[in-house]
């Protein structure tokens, strides 16, 4: 099957059952795409907000004395484990840090069930590297795919709830995507709203700096509800709106919404990691810096591995 037949058909899901995976480690690895930054998260200090994009929609946060840790995907594949294969996007670029190199979060955020953002290699490795350490936050209908994993604690979040988790205020935001992790799950985008997967965005606030991850979305004015909040660092998906502009917004639009918000800082992911659109590799980032001077929000960083520190 063709590599696009494939995307198309799995609509980058490929399924919840992981079989085994190599872990991936801090030995050097030839990939298409060139690694130009890594992060230092040792040289973190306790006094300040630091963001670096480990890869995809992988953040690593390090707000204050709280490690957070989004969609964390950092293993070579994405997508289903069939009898210790993986079936799915190779990595093109590889991660910023590897998993063995990630401190241990404190919270681990999952916007919603898709197998780019909600990877069990990856979430199988830090729950059991840490088993009983790390607290989750996940997606109405979507825990039981990862409720098997030695969690902390596991919180579901509907759209318009909030928590107090490890410390940290996080409140759940709807967005405009879809959940379905298998073509033949009910999921809100198909009207499903009672019993279907469904799909977050967040804020997470701490020591009075708020940081919204969009998680994955196209263009909406959904996130609105945020106007007049202070949003310190708007992290979103710029990346698989061609042919997907129906679940993903373009570079621009990502800025538009961060520019109604209010948001101050801008920082790009869903891009330059996996190829799951039929836009060039690099284009997502060219024409987010080239729109910049339209919006308001500074952006911050543009490539995977670099560090932001407010």
């Amino acid at each position: 099957m063709k590599r696009r037949t494939f995307i198309k058909n799995t609509a980058f899901i490929a399924g919840s059952t992981f079989l085994g995976a190599k872990v991936l480690t801090s030995e050097v690895k030839a990939y298409p795409v060139e690694l130009k930054h890594i992060p230092a998260p040792h040289l973190w200090g306790e006094e300040e907000l630091n963001i670096a994009w480990l890869g995809h929609s992988t953040v690593l946060i390090k707000m204050f004395d709280k490690w957070v840790l989004t969609d964390p995907a950092l293993f070579d594949r994405v997508g289903v484990y069939f009898l210790g294969q993986s079936i799915g996007p190779s990595r093109i670029t590889p991660p910023a840090l590897s998993p063995d190199r990630v401190p241990k979060p404190d919270l681990i955020l999952l916007s919603h069930a898709h197998m780019d953002h909600m990877d069990l290699p990856t979430l199988k490795y830090f729950t059991e590297k840490y088993p009983g350490e790390i607290d989750a936050v996940t997606a109405y209908l979507t825990s039981d795919v990862i409720s098997d994993l030695n969690w902390k604690t596991l919180t579901v979040l509907d759209w318009g709830e909030s928590a107090k988790v490890s410390g940290i205020d996080i409140d759940a935001l709807e967005v405009k995507h879809f959940g379905w992790r298998f073509p033949w799950e009910k999921d809100r985008s198909r009207g499903y709203m009672s019993d279907g997967r469904s799909f977050n965005a967040y804020t997470i606030s701490y020591n009075k700096k708020t940081v919204l991850f969009g998680g994955d979305t196209t263009y909406t004015d959904k996130l609105n509800v945020l106007k007049g909040k202070s949003i310190d660092v708007a992290i979103m998906p710029i990346g698989a709106y061609n042919p997907w502009k129906r679940n993903h917004c373009t570079p621009e639009e990502a800025l538009d919404m961060a520019h109604r918000i209010g948001a101050k800082r801008f920082v790009p992911v869903h891009c330059m990691t996996f190829r799951q659109g039929q836009e060039p590799f690099h284009e997502p980032i060219q024409r987010l810096l080239a729109s910049a001077s339209q919006f308001s929000p500074e952006i911050v960083i543009d490539n995977i591995g670099q560090t932001y520190t407010l």
